[in-house]
């Protein structure tokens, strides 16, 4: 399938030649005929699949197809929802993109920054505005934006928006639209509180899912280096050092964490910045920038910074703390492995997150497999005192499908067994 077989316009389509595309990914194909024809959607699709482009080309469509009265002032036709600064930021560069031989304009609106240049411009006239809650909010409050004209409403994202506690902000935005218009609804996964929210906001929507509900990208390689907490540090600058990597997003739990790692990367002569959510939004502009035009080798993030984080080609992911929430490993891994490009994701696991790495196993059926580092190997008798308790998540598991792999039960070695397992050498990558 191309493009062009999807009913784009000849100014969409070459917009879309001009970024290099000639295929539709999965979510493409289905999503653009679905909104072209002016149904509701309810997608499940992950970052990395495509997603952005899926909505904003028939979007651009649909405002192109149904001008308005030339003459009267223009008001707002398409409202794009995201959870985070970043997200709304490359959406709206997306818009700009793909939108290059329309005469459309399109404001992004976050907060963190100046409010009165987002005024100026939506005084100016949008066609399209890409927003977070909070800050459109302040805009309908101030009176400087109306959305009763509003067309077609996206909401990307919104499994994290829901996790960031934006419900109410959402509800509130909702009842500021007309009645009459397009919804379009992207979620990496369909959780209970999804449902709820698309079963009130769609009306006999088309639903596809593009991937299985928390399924990790295929052309990622998975590893696991068992390391004591203390030497996490030192094994990660090693990685770098070894395997020359010149482009690495690194994970943290902590705002404080992410700094001190930072700082101390710094330290072994390895450039690198943090970013999350104490950061000004000029701070987290520069910081991405660097990361992306290889200023500095490794960006130090926490979760909500990072989500919809869009680097091309990125080649490494480490988790140097694993996170609560086994879900959000998938959308950890998932910054690297994008639009057909193979990625690594290490992460370093010392003693007591043992029970963490078995939620996240049990969620993807399958044991993610154990590297080794010359001088990292932990020591056995470290976390003794933490045997005496169940770890988090140690509870029997059935699995249905018999491909699937138990995660081993010991902290060395294969499923059952007292031994140490198969060890994969620092630097080589594992195959799923």
């Amino acid at each position: 399938m191309s493009f062009s077989s999807l009913g784009l316009s000849a100014e969409l389509l070459h917009a879309v030649a001009d970024q290099g595309y000639t295929e539709p990914t999965p979510v493409q194909s289905r999503a653009i005929p679905v909104v072209l024809a002016g149904r509701d959607l309810q997608a499940a699709a992950q970052t990395g699949t495509g997603k952005t482009a899926g909505f904003t080309l028939p979007l651009l469509q649909h405002l192109q197809k149904n001008p308005l009265e030339p003459g009267r002032r223009k008001p707002v036709r398409a409202l794009v929802l995201t959870p985070t600064r970043e997200l709304a930021a490359q959406v709206a560069e997306s818009v700009q993109t793909y939108g290059k031989y329309l005469k459309f304009n399109t404001a992004v609106i976050f907060g963190g920054v100046n409010i009165n240049p987002q005024i100026d411009k939506l005084r100016r006239g949008v066609d399209i505005v890409v927003a977070t809650p909070g800050r459109l909010l302040d805009h309908v409050q101030q009176k400087t934006l109306d959305l009763s004209r509003i067309e077609i409403l996206v909401l990307d994202e919104a499994d994290r928006m829901l996790d960031m506690g934006f419900i109410r902000d959402i509800r509130k935005i909702l009842a500021l639209l007309p009645q009459r218009r397009q919804n379009l609804l992207f979620s990496a996964t369909f959780s209970e509180d999804i449902r709820k929210l698309a079963a009130g906001l769609l009306k006999n929507p088309e639903t596809i899912d593009v991937a299985p509900r928390n399924s990790t990208v295929e052309l990622i390689s998975q590893r696991v280096f068992q390391v004591d907490k203390g030497h996490k540090r030192e094994l990660l600058a090693h990685l770098i050092g070894s395997g020359n990597w010149r482009q690495v997003l690194v994970f943290t739990r902590t705002k404080h964490g992410a700094n001190r790692l930072s700082e101390q990367l710094q330290q072994d002569g390895i450039q690198s910045t943090a970013i999350h959510g104490n950061k000004t939004q000029g701070a987290r502009t520069r910081a991405l920038a660097d990361f992306k035009n290889n200023r500095v080798r490794v960006l130090v993030a926490t979760d909500i910074a990072a989500r919809g984080l869009d680097i091309d080609q990125l080649p490494h992911v480490v988790n140097y703390e694993l996170p609560n929430v086994p879900e959000d490993y998938v959308h950890r891994i998932g910054r690297t492995g994008r639009a057909g490009s193979t990625g690594e994701a290490v992460s370093l696991v010392c003693g007591e997150e043992r029970g963490l790495l078995r939620d996240i196993e049990r969620l993807l059926r399958m044991e993610i497999p154990r590297a080794a580092a010359d001088g990292f190997k932990p020591n056995p008798n470290a976390h003794l005192k933490h045997d005496n308790k169940p770890a988090r998540g140690d509870r029997p598991t059935r699995h249905t499908h018999s491909h699937a792999h138990k995660p081993g039960s010991g902290w060395h070695g294969r499923p059952g067994s007292g031994s140490r397992g198969p060890r994969i050498a620092a630097g080589r990558s594992s195959s799923r």
